[in-house]
């Protein structure tokens, strides 16, 4: 990592994970493996940031500590990228069980149970749907009736719009909303850990 951290893959450990790691990452792996319009890919960093957001709407009060798993949802990705879900299910439980150690490493790290609660996971779960769906119709070129098919529709008058940022400041986003979530939750900021000599 760019921090210096050298992270094991089969036996991820919390102390070394750092989350200008995962925001430098996540927002250079492009979602719809770059198949979309504008300037910019959109990155798994700004989608992450409209998860969240999505969350809070689908269930208003939300836990910071919950708005904080959605916007870490897809973290594994900043070293082990972003596949498509057919792909995935390919490579079948090996990639599924590295994918689960990293985010529960994560998850520890910043102060969150290794688990996701499984009502929380599906509230993410069905955010992560609304924000396809609008990637999809906004930026990969479906059209509505086949996001529909695909992720089902979106929330009744619900709308947003996605303007695909550069990196730099996909990246500053991110992390400024996980310190604000990380404080909200009483973390409070997430200090480097020492490295390892």
């Amino acid at each position: 990592m760019l921090s210096g951290r050298r992270l094991d893959l089969l036996d991820p450990s919390p102390l070394d994970i750092e989350i200008e790691d995962i925001a430098h990452g996540l927002a250079r792996v492009a979602r719809w493996n770059g198949q979309t319009t504008g300037d910019h890919a959109f990155s798994v960093a700004q989608h992450s940031v409209v998860v969240e957001e999505i969350c809070v709407h689908l269930s208003p009060g939300l836990d910071p500590r919950w708005r904080l798993a959605a916007l870490l949802h897809d973290a594994s990705e900043y070293v082990i990228g972003d596949m498509i879900s057919p792909f995935k299910a390919a490579l079948g439980y090996d990639y599924k069980a590295i994918e689960q150690r990293l985010e529960h490493a994560i998850h520890i790290r910043f102060g969150l149970p290794a688990r996701t609660p499984a009502d929380i996971r599906r509230l993410i779960k069905s955010a992560d749907r609304v924000c396809a769906f609008f990637e999809a119709v906004q930026l990969a070129g479906f059209g509505r009736e086949e996001s529909i098919a695909l992720f089902g529709a979106p929330p009744p008058g619900y709308d947003i719009e996605i303007e695909p940022l550069a990196p730099a400041p996909a990246q500053a986003q991110y992390v400024e909303r996980f310190q604000r979530l990380s404080e909200a939750a009483g973390f409070g900021p997430a200090a480097p850990t020492p490295a390892s000599g």
